[in-house]
């Protein structure tokens, strides 16, 4: 096979990769945290008092902020309800915006036949290329890729309460309400 049809053939497959890896990618559904660290999606709650808990959701990277922070709304009144309650009032919250940036690196130095410091990159619009210290500057192009991604946990600390929600306490929830107009917006995993 000539380099040619070697470089075309890779090109298709990497092609076909993204195109699947770009379907498989939807905005983090409703479910108990798994992963650890900027990979973590899902909710999480943990007791801190009998009637006050910290809850947390963390979305990945195509979940939309709203959709975090209504989540976490529907995780607090959810746990409510599960440890007997009717109410809850937020005590605290926040929503914590975590970024990483990506570069595309050089790959590290590869041998091939002869040992020698080169590396491949990928230019935009010239795809994959390679550098030796013998042909030039490997950024004459400057067409460094880099991509940013942004995702977002939003956390809560609640405490629960039994009767009437508290009235004229902004911050006070009624969890079957919470329950039952969030309900049907919640993406639960299939």
């Amino acid at each position: 096979m000539t380099s040619s049809l070697r470089r075309v053939a890779l090109m298709g497959a990497v092609a076909a990769t993204s195109l699947m890896l770009a379907g498989c990618m939807t905005e983090t559904t409703y479910r108990p945290a798994t992963g650890s660290g900027f990979s973590r999606e899902g909710y999480s709650d943990r007791q801190i008092e009998a009637n006050r808990f910290q809850v947390t959701f963390s979305g990945n990277t195509m979940t939309a902020r709203d959709t975090v922070e209504r989540y976490l709304l529907f995780r607090a009144a959810e746990l409510t309800e599960q440890q007997g309650y009717d109410y809850f009032v937020m005590a605290d919250r926040d929503t914590d915006k975590k970024t990483r940036t990506y570069v595309n690196d050089f790959g590290g130095p590869y041998g091939g036949g002869l040992w020698g410091p080169r590396w491949r990159y990928y230019g935009r619009g010239f795809g994959w290329r390679s550098w030796d210290p013998f042909w030039g500057d490997p950024f004459f192009d400057r067409n460094i890729d880099v991509n940013t991604v942004e995702k977002y946990e939003a956390t809560a600390e609640i405490v629960m309460g039994k009767g009437p929600k508290p009235a004229g306490n902004v911050r006070a929830f009624d969890a079957k309400s919470v329950i039952a107009n969030i309900g049907p917006t919640i993406v639960m995993p299939k």
